[in-house]
């Protein structure tokens, strides 16, 4: 699966049936004695005036519009400050960080995110054009590369198309700028990158060794294995001071593909030395995941014979901004022990 070639068909089959796809606050101080009411009356005063700002701003932008050059070339006359947002695609989570809730959205349940998605339009696969008129949209995003598609939605609101297989800094620039959220996308990605280089060196404190490799894997339905190489959970694992692919999965990656589906006689190829399994959703699903794990072949891996196995639900270990969040804090609780 290529950028910019992905097949509709097969990108969803995978990612939302099997969903297959797959994220500290400040410590208070106490103000010393004297001081807090004049704090309290400075921070009243900066309030009120960043407030007035914004809403200045926000009404100055109110009905401008400007040129946006999208993933696959659309030169799209978007709202400079979009207020109906419709999100369709993998990384809803992104927009959530950036603080911008969608009025429609390609559903998916069991996120780490899903209460703050409660009141979206779930506008289906393939996006219905219907539902997407109906809630009134002044702007679409589409994390796809189906032109037919496209054209059909383009007549309903300004649509743009959007790689939800970028890198989550390159993704997060890309609709900082598009939904008028600059800096809130380069303070997440300042506090993404600090949380994380903070998590690596809690793990090397902890047994992870320089240069380990890993793997990732899930069963679709069909008893067919899938290793996850440049989407999802990956991109965080193979990061700056994380574990590294192994050579298989480096010729996918070079290849410019998310996943790639193998045997379970080349599993010895791709394992790592650490295995990350994600959970599947579907019965027939978490029935092939069971047996491939009393199989002899995995039994017989290194990293199962060690006890270096993690297993995470697929919804939650996503490849969006909330999940990262939620990974960050859950991969050191699996794997200090």
């Amino acid at each position: 699966m290529k950028k910019g070639i992905r097949n509709t068909a097969v990108l969803f089959t995978i990612t939302w049936l099997s969903i297959l796809l797959l994220a500290c606050g400040n410590q208070a101080t106490t103000p010393a004695a004297g001081a807090e009411d004049s704090k309290a009356a400075t921070e009243t005063t900066e309030t009120t005036e960043t407030t007035e700002t914004t809403t200045a701003a926000e009404e100055t932008n109110e009905g401008e519009t400007r040129v946006f050059k999208d993933w696959t070339g659309h030169e799209v006359e978007v709202p400079v400050n979009p207020k109906r947002v419709i999100y369709h695609g993998e990384v809803t989570g992104d927009l959530l960080a950036l603080g911008v809730v969608p009025v429609g959205i390609l559903r998916q349940d069991g996120t780490v995110y899903d209460d703050q998605v409660a009141q979206a339009e779930d506008v289906g696969f393939p996006i219905s054009v219907e539902k997407a008129l109906a809630l009134n949209p002044d702007l679409i995003i589409f994390s796809n590369s189906d032109e037919t598609q496209y054209d059909q939605i383009a007549k309903v609101a300004p649509t743009v198309t959007f790689d939800s297989f970028g890198s989550i800094e390159d993704r997060m620039r890309i609709l900082g700028d598009l939904l008028n959220k600059k800096q809130e996308a380069e303070d997440w990605i300042t506090n993404h990158q600090k949380a994380t280089e903070e998590m690596w060196k809690q793990l090397h404190e902890n047994g992870l060794k320089e240069g380990e490799t890993a793997s990732v894997f899930t069963m679709y339905p069909g008893n067919r294995l899938f290793v996850m190489a440049g989407a999802g959970l990956p991109q965080l694992l193979y990061g700056k001071d994380g574990l590294k692919p192994t050579a298989e999965i480096q010729k996918v990656l070079d290849e410019d593909m998310g996943f790639v589906e193998i045997s379970t006689e080349k599993l010895s190829e791709f394992a790592g030395d650490r295995i990350f399994i994600l959970d599947p959703v579907t019965d027939d699903a978490k029935q092939s995941t069971k047996e491939l794990l009393d199989s002899s072949i995995w039994k017989n891996l290194p990293a199962v014979k060690e006890g270096k196995v993690y297993r995470f639900n697929i919804v939650k270990a996503s490849s969006d901004a909330l999940s990262r969040e939620w990974l960050l804090q859950e991969l050191p609780k699996q794997m200090i022990q």
